[in-house]
């Protein structure tokens, strides 16, 4: 990991392209409430990650870090499956 910005960038291009997926796909498949339900989750899980990348009192950063990535890719993929069974 190269650094906290990069991960805080990573965070916001992943689930943002997750929200747009889930914008495109409602709207394709005309299920604005579903579509909503997802987009809701992805918005909490940036305020979770960012919480969890800003938290100071971590002993072990190297780890905390790469946490925080994995995390980020098992939420990003739960929520792509969610938007594709739509």
């Amino acid at each position: 990991m190269a650094s906290i910005k990069n991960l805080k960038k990573d965070i916001n291009y992943v689930l943002g392209d997750v929200i747009e997926y889930a914008l495109d796909v409602s709207i394709l498949k005309n299920a604005p409430v579903k579509g909503d339900a997802i987009i809701d989750e992805a918005i909490e899980t940036f305020d979770n990650l960012v919480s969890k990348v800003n938290d100071k009192k971590v002993e072990d950063k190297k780890a905390h870090f790469r946490a925080i990535n994995q995390e980020l890719e098992v939420k990003a993929k739960g929520l792509v499956e969610k938007i594709n069974s739509l």
